[in-house]
């Protein structure tokens, strides 16, 4: 009996496994003979690659695109001598110091070129410049300003291709920019070199001789500066002149320096729209904090520029105005740089007011200025 209830016991159990076995098969068999292979997920894979493609594409199209855009601007890019050439063109054998090579943009198409007062020389000077198709003009100084060592010369010259202006205020440490400019001669005219913006509002001492001076508000880049560049334009990847090269540290390779191309567009528009510019003055020098440390003064302030000193029979001689001043705002508007003030005056003409907000130690006061003319 024991052994027939035994047996009885394995087919029993035997049954139920293959049932489990049975049903366990079906659910498989069901379940993946339902499932389809989706139309849209094969095309998910594909449009992964083509998408990978695409970003290949585009980056050579992007390449593409700033190399057409650096050959459009190098036209508007022209060599500046202070010395005539013997040859056609001043882009001869004779280096950078024998004819004082520098560069130069065209900023209107009636022939107004920006430039550094250091390439071109100061008001009414004469200067020589060859354009990217070889033609050669005699330039007359028409501004300059050694302040910021920006100049703006005049050829006899039509339909010139002028460069598009950009916005430096905008601009952002780390982004892409390129530098043209003629170092050294011939050979080397027009080169472009590609940086970055390693930093904003940089402040550096020059000394030539005895003399020493200072240049606020600056533009440091890493793309190569070379002598030869100064008054060459720094652009962005759209083609847009944020800085016009001005120095380089010679003790250090990949700093250089370039000045905020809005410092000088009310100068620009006023020479595009009436041919002229008369400049006023508030006959003062006076820094802000980024060069303070330089004067070894003690000195610390965190808004405003420091009055270093008032020009003797100047604007400001006969205000209340005095050396130590810090103004604080110019007709309500703050003064953080230099450059602040600069731009608010070039849109001044000689014989204007304003109005100046300044600290005297614990002392606020408003001073009323008559702005005069600078002559050179």
């Amino acid at each position: 009996m024991r052994k027939k209830k035994n047996i009885k016991k394995k087919i029993v159990l035997t049954a139920i496994f293959l049932i489990l076995i049975w049903i366990l098969g079906f659910y498989l068999y069901t379940t993946y003979t339902n499932i389809e292979i989706s139309e849209s997920e094969y095309k998910t894979q594909k449009t992964l690659s083509t998408e990978e493609e695409q970003t290949v594409e585009t980056i050579e199209e992007n390449s593409t695109k700033i190399a057409d855009i650096i050959e459009e601007t190098t036209q508007s890019v022209v060599g500046i001598s202070k010395l005539k050439s013997a040859g056609s063109s001043i882009f001869g054998t004779s280096n950078e110091e024998e004819l004082g090579l520098g560069t130069g943009i065209i900023i209107t198409e009636d022939g107004y070129i920006l430039s550094n007062e250091h390439v071109t020389g100061e008001k009414y000077s004469k200067c020589y410049i060859t354009l990217e198709d070889g033609k050669k003009y005699t330039g007359t100084v028409m501004w300059s300003d050694e302040s910021v060592d920006l100049s703006i010369t005049k050829i006899d010259a039509k339909n010139l291709k002028y460069v598009t202006l950009g916005d430096s205020d905008k601009i952002r440490v780390g982004e892409t920019v390129y530098a043209i400019g003629n170092p050294i001669g011939f050979e080397f005219r027009r080169t472009v070199t590609s940086g970055i913006i390693s930093a904003k509002n940089r402040s550096i001492k020059l000394e030539e001789g005895e003399k020493q001076t200072y240049m606020s508000d600056l533009i440091q880049t890493d793309a190569t500066i070379n002598p030869g560049n100064s008054g060459g334009p720094l652009i962005t990847p759209s083609g847009e002149v944020i800085g016009i090269n001005t120095v380089k540290i010679s003790s250090a390779e990949g700093i250089g320096f370039a000045i905020p191309i809005n410092v000088v567009k009310n100068v620009i528009e006023s020479f595009k729209n009436t041919g002229n510019f008369e400049q006023a003055t508030m006959g003062i020098y006076a820094y802000d904090k980024e060069v303070i440390p330089y004067l070894n003064s003690g000195l610390s302030f965190e808004d405003g520029i420091y009055v270093a000193q008032i020009t003797k029979g100047g604007p400001a001689s006969n205000t209340e105005l005095k050396e130590g001043d810090i103004i604080l705002s110019i007709d309500e508007n703050k003064l953080s740089t230099m450059n602040d003030l600069r731009e608010y005056i070039y849109t001044k003409k000689p014989g204007d007011t304003v109005n100046l907000k300044i600290t005297r130690g614990k002392i606020n006061k408003q001073i009323t200025i008559t702005l005069g003319k600078k002559e050179r």
